[in-house]
């Protein structure tokens, strides 16, 4: 077996552990990676994420653009950096929460956090999973929270994957939120207002009629939070997966209803011919769920003609 060669990391990796070899020459006045992303986030943080470049992070330091490329050398590494530098740590509240689950949603708060104070993180395109070190704390604390259950390391992977996933979709939508009251000077509760008012005037009972509902429910002026309400309802489902498994219940991978690795049922007739009926169930559903999406469609288009031909003959 022949010894593995050292991996090289790419540069901005090598940066946010702090292993990359630092430039020979630089400017006299006082230059570092550090200062360097730390100004492109300040502009990040006051005008966006598509007001960073060299040469703006290069003006507020005072500093040539060229200066910067001797400490970093492409954007794509600054945006790595900047992202390890909003990103940050875990406080550190969650290890005093009790069990699995509570320690999971103080993370998943704190990641929302980190959306609506660094709006910006959210336009950086996600290219993989950025082995740095800062990302590493978030994924290390998670799985750390989950090590006392029954669930097998790519699980727990799943379930990190989980809350980041759903944390990063409620940043976005609080993210959007701030701006669009930053930009109207309207609070949060006036532009939830106008968005209650939008869809009062638009949404009809003969349309949409369980949405008209939700509407005179009044769901868009609502303080309740329906985001950590998704949530909770995954670890509803991750707590009832692991209860199964305390119970004995094998681990599932994938389809839910496949057969354990250790049962061979694939010369089963009466599996196969199961497995047949519930995919062609399956595909009936999709069929029927398109014929009605088209019924009521028509019907819609019915009921407008309708009420135009009795608003001519009133005329």
């Amino acid at each position: 077996m022949t010894e593995q060669e050292p991996i090289e990391l790419p540069r901005g990796v090598a940066l946010a552990w702090g292993v990359a070899a630092s430039p020979q020459r630089g400017p006299k006045r006082e230059m570092s990676v550090e200062a360097i992303v730390d100004a492109a986030v300040e502009i990040a943080d006051a005008e966006g994420l598509g007001a960073v470049s060299m040469a703006a992070v290069a003006k507020k330091l005072g500093f040539t653009p060229m200066s910067l490329y001797r400490y970093v050398s492409a954007k794509d590494d600054l945006l790595l950096l900047m992202q390890e530098e909003g990103t940050g740590v875990p406080s550190g509240a969650h290890r005093e929460a009790d069990g699995w689950r509570e320690k999971l949603l103080v993370l998943f708060r704190e990641q929302v956090e980190l959306y609506v104070r660094h709006p910006w993180l959210l336009a950086i395109p996600i290219t993989g999973s950025p082995a740095t070190p800062n990302s590493s704390a978030w994924i290390e604390e998670g799985l750390a929270a989950l090590e006392d259950t029954p669930l097998t390391a790519e699980e727990r992977m799943a379930a990190i994957l989980a809350m980041t996933g759903q944390a990063r979709w409620n940043g976005m939508v609080l993210a959007g939120y701030a701006e669009s009251a930053r930009a109207s000077g309207r609070s949060d509760d006036e532009i939830a207002a106008q968005e209650q008012a939008f869809y009062d005037a638009v949404i009809t009972e003969e349309a949409y009629p369980h949405l008209r509902a939700a509407v005179d429910a009044g769901v868009f002026t609502s303080p309740y939070d329906p985001f950590t309400w998704g949530f909770e309802r995954t670890l509803d489902g991750i707590a009832a997966y692991i209860a199964g498994l305390e119970r004995g219940e094998p681990h599932r991978i994938g389809d839910p209803l496949a057969p354990p690795d250790d049962l061979d049922v694939a010369d089963d007739k009466r599996y196969r011919a199961a497995a047949k009926a519930a995919a062609d169930a399956q595909k009936a559903l999709r069929l029927a769920e398109k014929e009605l999406r088209l019924a009521r469609k028509l019907q819609r288009q019915a009921l407008a003609e309708a009420r135009e031909r009795r608003a001519r003959s009133a005329r």
